[in-house]
């Protein structure tokens, strides 16, 4: 087998191991109508960096969401169908240049294994609308030991109610 031949082999199976984005038997938003929505749908609803990221996979570049500096207490939500996603009592400063927290709010997270660099990380996504959110690592914080790292152009931030 040559090394062509070889690196696509490995590429395919590597591949044909990643779970696939079907919803399971047990999703509470397997009928969702944020699902349903076309590509051109979801272009007339977002803005390019936000559709870039919530549908195509982007990551903006560090350090330029404003987002990272937001201190007030609230919700940060999905910004394709408005999930609530993290509560801003678990934001905390990774140093990393996107906004961080050590856990998410039960159910509103989905997770899969992402190759796009070359190496497994754990992408995570809005359980509602499928929208790329960021990955997930095991350096953060206590209580958890994770840092999700967020994409501020996949959130929007809902701040608390006096």
């Amino acid at each position: 087998m040559s090394k062509i031949d070889r690196r696509a082999f490995l590429m395919g199976s590597a591949l044909a191991c990643v779970p696939a984005l079907a919803p399971a038997a047990d999703d509470p938003y397997a009928a969702s109508p944020w699902r349903k929505l076309s590509d051109a749908d979801w272009r007339k609803r977002l803005d390019t960096a936000t559709y870039n990221v919530l549908r195509k996979e982007a990551t903006e570049m560090a350090g330029t969401s404003p987002l990272n500096k937001e201190k007030r207490k609230g919700t940060y939500v999905c910004a394709g169908c408005a999930l609530p996603l993290f509560v801003s009592q678990w934001k905390f400063e990774s140093g990393t240049g996107w906004p961080s927290f050590y856990t998410a709010i039960k159910g509103a997270l989905g997770k899969k294994t992402d190759f796009a660099i070359g190496v497994p990380r754990t992408e995570y996504h809005c359980a509602r609308c499928l929208g790329h959110q960021g990955h997930v690592f095991p350096d953060g914080p206590r209580p958890t030991g994770l840092r999700y790292c967020n994409n501020g152009d996949a959130l929007r931030f809902v701040p608390a109610k006096a």
